[in-house]
Formats: C-alpha cells, structure tokens, sequence
C-alpha cells in the first residue's frame, strides 16, 4: 500500500483503459475517481471509488473547466491526472499550468505533445530523425489529386484523428481508384479542414505486422518496456483497436521509439506504433499515444504496471523503489466482445489456424474487462452492450 493512500488519482474515461488504471492502484488503497460523459463498465468496479458523469470531456475547454470543477467540489487537491483519450491529452497539455496549480499531471507540455497530437508534425520529426515512415502527402483542393493517381491505393486519414473519428467513426478510409479518392477526399473534407487529410500510401499487411513499443520513458530512457504485436484487431486493416496482442521481442522498434521520445523530450507513459513494411522490411512509424492505450493492462499481468509507475513518478523517491522491468514475450491480452467476431472472420479467411487461436487463448494472461478479482464490470459490459452498439452505429450511419 502506498503512503500516499490518501491522494487519490482521477481519471478520464471509463472504458476498459479507464478500469485497467483502477485495477492497478485501488488494491494499492490508493482512492480512483472517474469523470465519464458516457455510460462506462468502471462503474460497476470495486476499485472504483466514484464515477462522476459530465455533459462532455470532448470540447478542450469543457474537459478543463469539468475536471477543476469536480476537482474542488470533491476535495480531490493533489490528486493525479491520469488522461485516457488523445483529446485530453491535448487539453491537459494546453491548459498544464492552470491544471497544476490543483492538480499533480502527468501529461508532457505542449511543446513535447504537439509532436504527437498533429500527424502531419510526427512525420516532419520522424523524418528530420531518420525514422522510416509511410509516404504522405497533404493536398490544397481535390484539383491536386491526380498527381497522386499513380500511387494508389492510398489511405485518406486525419492528421489530428478525434474530430474525423467522432463524426465517421473510422480512423480511415481505403482508396484503391481515382474515383474513390475523390469521393474520399469530398467526404472528409465535410468533417475535417482541407489542410488536416492526409493521403498516405498504405503498407501491405493487416494487424499482424503492426508492432508495438510501451514503456515508461523518463529522462531520455526507458524505465520499463514491453514490447508487442497485435495479432487480430478490427478493422483489420486500418486497426481502430487491437481485439488480442501479445508481447514480442522486437528490439528493432526500441532504438526508433528512443530516439523520437528523447527528441521530443517525453516523460511519461506512452505507446509507439508501427507496421512492418513486407516490401522493403522496414518498420515504419505510424502513430505516438501519449497516454493509457487499450491494451495497457496487459502490462500489470506481466509486471511492468505502467499506471502505477506513472502514480509513484508524482512523489518523489517512489519510483526509485520500483526496479526496473521488462515483459516476457509470448504472453496476450485479449477482448473477448471484440475479438469473438474478428476471430470468426480471421478464421474463415484462413488468416489462423483453430490451432493459432486456441494457442492465443491459451497465452492470454488478462481480459480487457473480465476478472476473477472484480467480476461486475464485465457484467455490466453484457447490459451496455446494446448501447455501445447502437452508439457505433449511429457513427457510422452519420
């Protein structure tokens, strides 16, 4: 049990990263509050001290003037910041030194996050470094699209994701034709400035070769890693979440990541994705998530307990108590909601085996919401099933 029981950490959103936090630092006696705009399985959890619904933590200035407002309300002074969306990480970092005078954030300033928040700012950086990434190009009007006819199949993405991904609910579009790249390009610039698409050439390949890099950077190090592969994920090519990941060792991506955090001057926890390139073997920089990601719990089953680490980084010679680590590989998380119907689909494409997914079950070492220990989130999963649903469905529909 922490000394520090008595300050508590607060975290934004509920979801299964959200609950994964919780896991982690309520049996440590520490208190967790979690602020939701949405219904969430966090609430059903015995780790969970209290969920408290806003109207919305998307806007920039609602999520900060929320979070001060519930801060002072419930006497939460000192407690620790813990964001779990990239949308609160931009605002924490925007808005850092008035979050800070109530608050211990653990988010990196602005001029460290904005290297991760807009796309088109990772690329320039992972360029300057030497650090291979896909082709991109960045268009004024769809009267320059034909110059780009010649490399299709190209992806039409967001540079700065949330706003693409809460009016589409996709994280991006294939074009495989001319005509599918204008009617592409037509539909985002509907949701998104001209300026913010992106059209990036697409790697071959599905989750499978999309790699991971985890860790708690400090200082320009890693204090701990775990290092992964998403074997299944949906959509299952431009994955929008991972469904089953296991740890790997890959110490090709390590040296890459390192280089882009210390150049960027990131302390915290966070997640490097890449895809390795079946053409030219290379794995190539897609994406920075500096905060909790989806499968971050698998690193308490394994014992590299990323929110903790973070917690103990507030007060100082706590960390130094926590021996660095690194996870094993061949050890998987899994969510099941997700992973039963790509699975399917991973089955009857002959992309597995029943043997492969039997292995994967077998290696599975955490459930995104099941637990033994705290069983009632994942069934309040079963009863906000239908809702989550119909929530995806209208994204999509809109």
């Amino acid at each position: 049990m922490s000394k520090n029981e008595k300050i508590g950490a607060f975290v934004i959103g509920g979801d299964h990263p959200g609950l994964a936090i919780a896991r982690s630092l309520g049996p440590r006696g520490i208190p967790v509050y979690i602020l939701e705009d949405q219904q969430s399985v966090s609430v059903a959890s015995r780790y969970v001290t209290r969920v408290i619904r806003v109207p919305d933590i998307r806007d920039e200035q609602k999520i900060v003037d929320a979070v001060l407002e519930v801060g002072r309300k419930y006497g939460l002074k000192g407690w620790v910041l813990f964001p779990t969306r990239d949308e609160t990480v931009a605002a924490f970092s925007q808005h850092r030194d008035r979050l800070a005078e109530f608050f211990r954030v653990t988010t990196p300033p602005w001029e460290t996050i904005r290297w991760a928040w807009d796309k088109n700012n990772t690329w320039k950086k992972a360029e300057e470094l030497g650090i291979p990434s896909p082709r991109t190009w960045n268009v004024k009007s769809a009267e320059e699209l034909p110059s780009l006819y010649q490399y299709l199949p190209l992806a039409v993405k967001p540079a700065v994701k949330e706003k693409f991904f809460y009016a589409t609910g996709a994280k991006a579009w294939r074009a495989d034709t001319p005509e599918e790249l204008q009617a592409l390009f037509q539909r985002a610039s509907k949701a998104i400035a001209v300026s913010d698409i992106m059209l990036q050439e697409i790697i071959p390949g599905d989750g499978q070769r999309q790699l991971s890099y985890c860790a708690f950077f400090k200082d320009g190090k890693a204090h701990s890693t775990l290092l992964a592969r998403r074997l299944r994920q949906h959509p299952r090519e431009f994955g929008r979440a991972a469904t089953y990941v296991e740890t790997m060792d890959l110490p090709e991506i390590e040296e890459l990541s390192e280089r882009f955090l210390r150049a960027i001057n990131f302390n915290g926890i966070v997640e490097v994705e890449y895809k390795q390139d079946p053409r030219d073997g290379k794995d190539k920089l897609l994406d920075i998530n500096a905060r909790a990601w989806g499968f971050h719990g698998l690193g308490q089953a394994v014992g590299v307990d990323f929110p903790y680490m973070l917690y103990a980084d507030q007060f100082p010679g706590e960390l130094q108590q926590l021996a660095p680590c690194r996870a094993k590989p061949g050890l998987g998380w899994l969510r099941m909601v997700t992973d039963v119907p790509v699975a399917m689909s991973y089955l009857l494409h002959g992309d597995i085996g029943i043997g492969d997914y039997f292995r994967s079950l077998r290696n599975t070492r955490t459930e995104s919401v099941f637990s033994a220990k705290d069983p009632l989130p994942s069934l309040a999963e079963l009863v906000l099933l239908p809702y989550l649903i119909a929530k995806k469905y209208m994204k999509k529909k809109s």
